[in-house]
């Protein structure tokens, strides 16, 4: 199958995941979708935070609430390399409001999933993101981290435009102007000495601001947690995603993997900071993911 088809059967697919979803939750709020299962028992094992990329097996690409992009030129210098992970790091876990209630109609499957994840994090990703963290000095990691950062603005800046933030797409556009030149085609982010700081917006805020709900939970296949609406967002975000069409399908996948596999070495450890002290580490997850997720569309 060619990267055509495979695209025109993840839109199909993507097509009837919204259908079910703006069926059972289309008006609903993030935290209030009709026909939503009770409350997990083991929810407040679910350690919840301001935090980004869903804590998953594997990070979320550009859907993390990071802070903002360090400053290379300071990185160069090891103290403030170590500074600079320090901020992409992110607080703490800390109590706030509980998960919204999202039913979960195929629990036995998201569970088998998350299963597969959890081995695949742990005996595969995590030890390629130490080696790569290892092997590959700060100052580098963090220009690779930019240099995607910055090739993802449409992504961020149509969402905003989508969602009235017009000074946000502003924003977006003038700090990829910037860092496509002055910061070395994104390797510096040059734009944060004007103080402008990236906004962190995907297809799967933006439906939720036109108020479609989470529909229902799923788990990806690597990819992590979800639900319907960010299923379908995700589609989108790919088709807003340049690498998409400058790279082969082959080769854009070997760059997700590095994007990906770049952002986790900023974040090691912070999966099983949250997963290792919950009962259900499945539910810890889940009640996580959906919090961080009502909290974003409502920013």
């Amino acid at each position: 199958m060619g990267a055509r088809d495979l695209r025109r059967s993840i839109a199909i697919l993507a097509a009837a995941i919204l259908l079910a979803a703006s069926g059972e939750s289309y008006g609903a709020g993030p935290g209030e979708q009709p026909g939503t299962s009770e409350p997990s028992p083991v929810a407040d094992n679910a350690a919840v935070q301001d935090i980004p990329a869903d804590i998953s097996p594997l990070p979320f690409p550009d859907t993390a609430d990071l802070s903002s992009s360090p400053d290379n030129a300071a990185a160069w210098d090891n103290t403030a390399a170590a500074g600079e992970e320090a901020e992409i790091r992110e607080p703490s876990f800390g109590g706030e409001s509980p998960a919204p209630e999202v039913s979960d109609p195929v629990e036995p499957v998201n569970r088998g999933i998350f299963y597969v994840n959890d081995k695949l994090y742990r005996w595969v990703f995590k030890p390629v993101a130490k080696g790569y963290k290892y092997v590959v000095p700060d100052p580098v990691r963090v220009s690779v981290r930019n240099f995607f950062l910055n090739l993802g603005m449409p992504i961020r800046a149509v969402n905003a435009l989508l969602q009235g933030k017009f000074g946000d797409t502003g924003t977006e556009l003038a700090r990829f102007g910037i860092n496509s030149t002055i910061g070395m085609a994104g390797l510096f982010d040059a734009a944060k000495e004007f103080h402008l700081t990236r906004k962190d917006e995907d297809t799967g805020q933006t439906l939720g601001v036109y108020g479609l709900g989470p529909g229902f939970y799923l788990v990806l296949p690597i990819l992590g947690p979800s639900d319907a609406r960010d299923a379908v967002g995700l589609v989108g975000d790919t088709y807003l995603d340049p690498l998409t069409y400058l790279l082969s399908f082959e080769w854009a996948l070997g760059a997700q993997f590095v994007r990906s596999q770049t952002d986790l070495t900023f974040r090691i450890n912070e999966y099983e900071e949250l997963t290792d002290a919950a009962v259900d580490p499945y539910a810890a997850v889940k009640d996580f993911y959906l919090q961080y997720r009502a909290k974003k569309i409502k920013e």
